[in-house]
């Protein structure tokens, strides 16, 4: 399986304390006098160097007490090492050298606790300085896992030791209040878990294991990636476990994350490589994905392909050369060594009776085989350590050179020579930057590959293609996605699309969060289709109908144009409602069809303002029937005021202001279409969504205020003499258009998806017959049917009888 190139992270430092440290396992008393001091326990370090500067090491160099690491043994020579180049370069500390004391802390906190402890004491009670004055101890590397650092931490926050772990990534550390003396020259997980969110998003993983420590590691990584994918379609994890998995049988879970240290990762494989699973993509934590441990080939089958972030690489010259000294000639009594020559070997250089492997003369030659231990080509932890006894060296170096008056510390005072403490190279290490580039054949600075992924033809992994990872199959066109109940969102069975539905494509999880909530492909608008077709041609034909009979009135008006009934009711304004009228009829059509980003826009609009333009019409109409029949003498000149460029005026003043709120909303938040699956979770409903429902409601409401102002004025002027009274028309009129748009707005609110837009529809075709008719029926019968009472005396109620 060809895979691309280990992800690259960079170095990041950041500083951290815990509070509420923990009960010591052993203590150190001391007199009154504070010269006798007395060790309650003996903890013995792995590797001591004396010097004028003493900094302390701890390394998980056991796992479980009892399994010996070698790659963890390589960390600590990679520590001593660089205190011997530290101790003979002319230019670092400069007539000053470096010392070092190194415990195992067992990959175990208890553990880590116990070395802490031991590490501020002397190695005997002779030589045990804390007793009578201050602790040579300036500084400890380490520690490796996040739980074990956070343990150190504590027991080191009282005595303001500053602390540079290599390898505890745990974004809990954070907290500079509560990890004040804490450094680390490892990033963040946070970085690390922002990656594989980007790549599980990246190859469509959407059923992906998860597995962790049960440690705070593995609880901040879990928590820092479920965060990082909400709101994304990756977010349908199997519940987090603690090295259990079920065998898989026929999930499609193709993907495992998991955020586990070396130590923990063996004994969790072991029981998995029993069941026989293979086919698994895993994405490893940079705790473990580089780990030599993994690399031998009974892993292949289960491990081949794995992909993860590893920590960034360095070059240490002498690393190699340097690790070969250390065998059990030159330490004949370190028991250490003794161990790794058994973990390499399987074989005792010693005769103790202790042992259980054969003796050996411990004169075997280091090879490259010995990975776990001789793998220095691109040290990633072990280059950690050594930046971060640099880093030690450096922030000593700087408290040295310091001059007086210029000083970080109080009054611009220096740190003395013969007496520097702790907090001062804490202080100190805030201005050291460990941050590692290599630069380029060009001068430019480089990132380096941190490693490769290299296809195996023996793998179970050996396909090129990219895995499956999902709940469930992609659905074929013509069938939809049907959520399951009680199980994530993208656990669904693909059954044919309802009629009156449309699927057109393979239904897959897109990027757009609208479309994957519920993983459906169906989707329902009033059109033509098996379902909807009745609804489709009745809104169409009764809209075309409409729009007909207005233009038809419109014929009959202007061919009689000349005769009294058309004069007397103001021809211009009834020609401007007739056009309104049919304009709000054909709008009806606007609402048919799949919803575009348009199509909504101008559904909501052209409705509005077409209505705001028929009943503008309607209400100069009603204030010049008013003012016609309520001027009694013969000197009123009310008419002057209503003129034709007056009632013109009315008209665009009245319907100006609507395409003003329209044109408002359309700026700041116009109509759009979208996907509703509220009412049913197996379709996806195309709609148009208002934008601002405060814009939709006061446009509606702006209508209504209109259609209530012409009702009141037109019931003022009901009574009003003629045969013809046009105010009790307009009166009624308005009646049947307030009483349909009043019951319009709960059914609109109460109607599901497309039955929304079928409401609307019917309410503007409802209210536009019901203005044609009771303005415009009663004028036609005349003009059609009783031509004789189209006469200006009949309908002023003063013909002769």
């Amino acid at each position: 399986m060809i895979l691309p190139a280990l992800f690259r992270l960079l170095y990041s430092v950041s500083v951290l304390t815990l509070t509420n440290p923990p009960a010591p396992s052993f203590i150190i008393p001391v007199t009154s006098a504070g010269k006798v001091c007395t060790l309650q326990n003996s903890f013995q370090p792995g590797f001591v160097g004396k010097g004028d500067y003493v900094i302390g090491g701890i390394f998980p160099l056991h796992y479980n007490q009892e399994i010996f690491d070698p790659r963890a043994f390589r960390w600590a020579q990679t520590m001593r090492l660089a205190v011997e180049e530290i101790n003979q370069s002319p230019e670092l500390l400069p007539n000053h050298t470096l010392g070092y004391k190194i415990f195992d802390s067992c990959a175990y906190p208890l553990t880590g606790q116990r070395a802490a402890l031991a590490v501020l004491n002397g190695i005997s009670e002779e030589d045990s300085p804390t007793c009578d004055g201050a602790s040579p101890l300036l500084a400890v590397v380490g520690e490796s896992g996040s739980a074990q650092s956070i343990v150190v931490s504590r027991i080191l926050r009282p005595f303001r030791i500053p602390m540079i772990s290599y390898f505890s990534s745990c974004a809990c550390f954070t907290d500079r209040r509560k990890f004040p003396t804490f450094f680390r020259v490892i990033p963040n997980d946070d970085y690390q878990v922002k990656a594989i969110a980007q790549l599980l998003f990246r190859f469509n993983w959407t059923w992906v294991g998860l597995i962790r420590g049960d440690h705070e590691y593995g609880r901040f990584a879990v928590q820092g990636l479920i965060r990082e994918l909400q709101g994304t379609p990756v977010y349908n994890f199997h519940s987090p476990i603690v090295f259990t998995y079920v065998s898989h049988g026929s999930s499609m879970a193709k993907v495992v994350v998991v955020f586990s240290a070396e130590g923990e990762m063996t004994p969790f494989l072991r029981d998995y490589m029993e069941e026989n699973i293979t086919g698994i993509q895993w994405v490893a934590s940079e705790a473990w994905v580089t780990a030599s441990v993994f690399t031998g080939s009974e892993y292949d089958p289960y491990l081949g392909g794995t992909i993860g972030f590893g920590i960034r690489k360095g070059h240490i010259s002498r690393l190699s050369d340097y690790l070969q000294t250390v065998n059990p000639r030159v330490y004949p009594d370190n028991v250490l060594v003794e161990e790794l020559w058994e973990a390499l070997y399987g074989c005792s250089p010693s005769k103790s009776a202790r042992s259980q492997f054969p003796p050996c003369s411990g004169q075997e030659s280091l090879l490259e085989q010995h990975s776990a231990y001789m793998n220095t080509t691109s040290p990633r932890v072990a280059y950690n350590v050594y930046k971060a006894v640099y880093a030690v060296a450096h922030s000593l170096h700087n408290l040295l050179l310091c001059e007086a008056g210029s000083g970080p510390f109080q009054n611009n005072s220096c740190a003395q020579s013969n007496n520097i403490f702790p907090w001062q190279v804490t202080v100190s290490l805030h201005t050291v930057t460990v941050l590692h580039l290599d630069r380029g054949s060009g001068g430019n600075i480089e990132f380096i590959n941190v490693g490769f992924i290299e296809q195996r033809r023996n793998s179970s992994c050996s396909s090129p293609q990219v895995p499956l990872s999902v709940c469930s199959a992609s659905c074929l066109p013509g069938y939809r996605k049907a959520v399951r109940r009680g199980e994530p969102v993208c656990c669904f069975d693909c059954v044919p699309c309802d009629s009156g539905k449309i699927s057109n494509q393979t239904s897959e999880l897109q990027r757009d969060t609208s479309s994957v909530i519920f993983c459906p492909n169906c989707i329902g608008y009033i059109s033509v289709t098996e379902r909807n077709c009745s609804l489709f041609v009745t809104l169409s034909v009764i809209s075309v109908v409409g729009a007909c009979l207005t233009i038809a009135v419109f014929t009959v008006f202007f061919y009689h144009r000349n005769t009294a009934i058309v004069r007397v009711n103001n021809s211009e304004l009834s020609f401007f409602i007739l056009f309104a009228l049919t304009l709000c009829f054909l709008c009806c059509l606007v609402f048919i069809g799949e919803p575009t980003f348009w199509s909504c826009m101008l559904r909501h609009t052209a409705f509005s303002i077409t209505f705001s333009l028929c009943i503008s019409c309607i209400l100069g109409k009603t204030l010049v029937v008013l003012a016609a029949f309520t001027a009694t003498r013969p000197g009123d000149n009310i008419m002057k005021w209503l003129g034709p460029k007056q009632q013109r005026g009315i008209i665009f003043s009245s319907t100006l202001v609507q395409v003003v709120i329209c044109a408002a909303w359309l700026i700041d938040a116009p109509p759009y279409p979208s996907r509703n699956t509220k009412y049913e979770r197996s379709k996806i409903i195309l709609e148009c969504s208002v934008g601002s429902s405060l814009a939709f409601w006061c446009v509606l409401g702006y209508i209504g205020l209109q259609a209530c102002l012409c009702f009141v004025l037109a019931f003022l002027a009901r009574k009003l003499p003629g045969n013809f009274n046009e105010a009790r028309f307009i009166t009624f009129s308005m009646l049947i258009f307030c009483a349909v748009w009043l019951a319009f707005i709960p059914a609109y609110i109460s109607s599901p998806g497309n039955y929304a837009d079928a409401v609307e529809s019917f309410a503007i075709l409802a209210s536009s017959f019901g203005l044609l008719f009771c303005l415009f029926a009663p004028k036609c019968y005349i003009i059609l049917l009783k031509p004789e009472k189209n006469t200006k005396q009949h309908l002023m109620g003063k013909e002769k009888k």
